[in-house]
């Protein structure tokens, strides 16, 4: 299915890509060209390239948490560029985690420069955040934004550590899995509208709403990434086919399995025991969606979608905005549908 992209994307890019890369140039020279590359602005040599950053959901979502508020888009500008290099600092250490050496169609930061280098760069895009957002002079609310900033990311590092520690176990559950993924996924959506909002001069009503609908969307994102993890097209996840089947993670699919049980329940057990080739990942994958839970998960995401979309009519939003949140998060449905 061709899915349109929502113009709030492109909007968002527009108004934070600028300040983001003086963000970027800022730090220093040795320093620079890992990020750059991993942004997709330069290949590995420094040269220009067209790779491109990904969605910029989070920016989107910063953008639109002002604009729903009744605050002027520049406002968002920090918060949008804060976002991001936490979201993209996260990736940077995920894959060094996870051992991951292909992210958007090109080798990962650290199978091009090196591990020690991958977790530098992290580090620098992860103080580089909040600097951003403490230096805006322009608001007398990033005092507030940052302490979100800094929620959001504890929340993070605690989904992460907890994602290893299902990872580790032999087993897990649903409940312990989107515990899970609301902190690693959730946390950072939840704030990013929530950051909009605060720089926006919402209301503490406002910002609540708006922080629950990125917490309830980003769950639903996750439950989608974790459909395209096992079934998702390599030429859009950017990816291998089954990857997570390869990397035996313990997703919502596999945690739904576990707990029914039964031959789907062995099935998974026998092959998490040893590393599986291609056929056995593509017998797994089968078995999985044989057993309905391919439709599960997808009802879980659609179930998550509605509830967030839902809570943006508990408060008072800008029409434009609370729209264009709507078309946002049914983009983020549909990107798997």
């Amino acid at each position: 299915m061709h899915t349109v992209t929502p113009a709030a994307l492109n909007r968002a890019k527009l108004l934070v890509e600028p300040a983001l890369r003086a963000a970027v140039d800022s730090l220093d020279e040795n320093l620079r060209l890992p990020v750059t590359y991993h942004l997709g602005w330069t290949d590995q040599d420094g040269n220009p390239s067209d790779a491109g950053s990904g969605k910029g959901v989070r920016s989107a979502l910063a953008m639109l948490g002002t604009e729903a508020v009744h605050g002027l888009p520049n406002a968002a500008i920090s918060g949008g560029v804060a976002v991001e290099l936490i979201h993209n600092f996260s990736l940077i250490h995920d894959d060094i985690m996870d051992n991951d050496r292909t992210r958007r169609h090109r080798a990962t930061v650290w199978d091009v420069f090196g591990v020690g280098e991958g977790i530098v760069v992290g580090d620098a895009m992860h103080a580089l955040a909040f600097e951003v957002l403490l230096d805006d002079d322009r608001t007398p609310h990033g005092a507030a934004a940052t302490r979100r900033l800094v929620k959001a990311t504890s929340a993070m590092i605690a989904g992460q550590a907890q994602d290893v520690a299902l990872d580790r176990g032999d087993t897990a559950t649903l409940d312990e899995c989107i515990a899970m993924e609301a902190n690693k996924t959730g946390a950072l959506l939840a704030q990013s509208t929530a950051i909009g909002a605060v720089l926006g001069g919402g209301s503490d009503a406002q910002v609540g709403a708006l922080e629950h609908f990125g917490m309830t969307l980003g769950i639903a994102f996750q439950a989608v990434d974790d459909v395209l993890g096992i079934w998702g097209d390599a030429a859009a996840t950017g990816k291998p086919v089954g990857n997570d089947l390869r990397e035996q993670k313990k997703s919502m699919p596999i945690a739904i399995a576990f707990d029914r049980g039964g031959t789907i329940g062995d099935a998974v057990r026998a092959a998490f025991t040893e590393p599986m080739n291609d056929q056995q990942i593509q017998s797994l994958a089968a078995q999985l969606e044989s057993a309905g839970i391919r439709d599960q998960v997808q009802t879980i995401a659609r179930d998550y979608l509605d509830q967030a979309i839902a809570t943006l009519d508990t408060v008072e939003l800008a029409p434009a905005a609370k729209t264009e949140l709507i078309e946002l998060a049914n983009f983020i449905w549909e990107r798997d549908n």
